[in-house]
């Protein structure tokens, strides 16, 4: 029976830490997104610079504690790796649930999304688990005892899961977890379907004793039912607050909004053009990869010359600072505005370039992948 449950515990974790380590290294630099928020919260912001690259590390660590653990393989290091990261995280879930201030841990990427209460309750589980590996961690058998071996098994899982990481940051995730992915209808997704459940909410009153000076929240249905309203005694204190009670639709595209530099919206205009267009999204000016975007710009005058193919570059920037970006490299593209949330969404690259038909994402391409007018001519515009 110790063995068995032994076998079990060692499996399990080891297979969700490899799980959890692909499905973030999978998208670094929307786990990098995540880990800034972190950052903020414990007031270390200064670190949100190398955020993409502690993301990869971590994904990295997860991958190869993993997999040692199910090679037997450095048993004291794997262990007590383990059981600090396992601490750390439980930690960092804690406190997310309990303050509330980080509405989802990411602990699975966007791929899996978790609550803050949900993500606690997981590492709980974990870090019961991984103290029984560590309380036994003599019944872990290495699959080889030849140190030779041993050592190529560990370069060789730092080695690819180091190379996952760093490919998924230069040429977009493999998998795409997001909205925002190839063949989605941004319009689509940005409506709740017809008959769909909406969110339920009940009103909540504060109430005050005059004479007591006793408090209570009551909803409204409470409030009329019990006819409390007929108590002069009872008063209520402040504004009325809203409690959801039931998750309804929660639609996929919600904070998208296209504007020129007055504000005016070209939301729908952008996004359902019937024929092809092109988006250059570059969320931060500042950061950007300007060459790419000189690329671009150039794939934008060809694409117009030759197809009347429309391109717009989408930023976050101010229009002030836009204006003078544009002038100075000279662009063709007409420029417009969005906030930073869904550009990063939209794409893992600053910048990154969307084909769009009639709403749907034909293709993107991160800006080191970026194809020639050529391939663009023959593949889709030429048909």
């Amino acid at each position: 029976m110790k063995k068995a449950l032994f076998q079990f515990a060692k499996w399990f974790v080891g297979i969700l830490f490899i799980f959890s380590g692909l499905i973030k290294a999978n998208d670094p630099i929307g786990f990098g997104y995540k880990l800034q928020e972190y950052f903020e919260v414990f007031h270390i912001s200064f670190l949100n610079g190398w955020a993409t690259g502690i993301a990869i590390l971590l994904c990295v660590l997860e991958i190869v504690f993993g997999a040692l653990l199910l090679l037997g393989i450095f048993r004291n290091f794997v262990v007590k790796g383990l059981l600090a990261t396992i601490i750390f995280f439980t930690f960092l879930t804690f406190v997310s649930a309990a303050f509330k201030v980080v509405t989802s841990c990411g602990c699975f990427g966007d791929a899996i999304p978790l609550t803050p209460w949900q993500s606690f309750s997981k590492d709980i589980v974990l870090l019961l688990l991984i103290v029984y590996i560590y309380i036994n961690r003599e019944l872990i058998k290495p699959v080889t005892d030849k140190p030779a071996v041993q050592s190529s098994l560990f370069a060789a899982v730092f080695a690819a899961s180091l190379l996952f990481g760093t490919f998924t940051y230069n040429y977009l995730p493999v998998i795409d977890f997001l909205p925002y992915k190839v063949g989605s209808s941004i319009p689509e997704n940005m409506k709740i379907p017809e008959g769909a459940p909406v969110d339920e909410y009940l009103i909540m009153y504060d109430l005050k004793n005059k004479k007591t000076g006793e408090t209570q929240t009551m909803s409204d249905k409470d409030y009329m039912g019990k006819e409390v309203w007929k108590d002069e005694n009872w008063e209520v204190i402040g504004s009325p607050s809203r409690k959801l009670i039931k998750k309804g639709y929660d639609v996929k595209i919600k904070d998208l909004m296209i504007t020129d530099a007055s504000g005016t919206d070209y939301t729908k205009e952008i996004v359902e053009n019937p024929y092809y267009s092109l988006v250059v999204v570059a969320y931060n000016l500042n950061e950007t990869n300007e060459n790419a975007i000189a690329e671009a710009n150039a794939l934008a005058l060809n694409a117009a010359d030759q197809f009347n193919i429309r391109t717009v570059l989408l930023t976050s920037n101010s229009a002030q600072d836009a204006d003078k970006f544009s002038k100075r490299l000279k662009l063709f593209m007409e420029v417009f505005y969005a906030d930073a949330v869904p550009l990063k969404s939209m794409v893992r690259a600053n910048p990154g370039v969307l084909l769009l038909k009639n709403g749907t994402i034909v293709n993107k391409w991160h800006y080191h992948s970026l194809p020639s007018f050529d391939q663009l001519t023959e593949k889709y515009f030429s048909k």
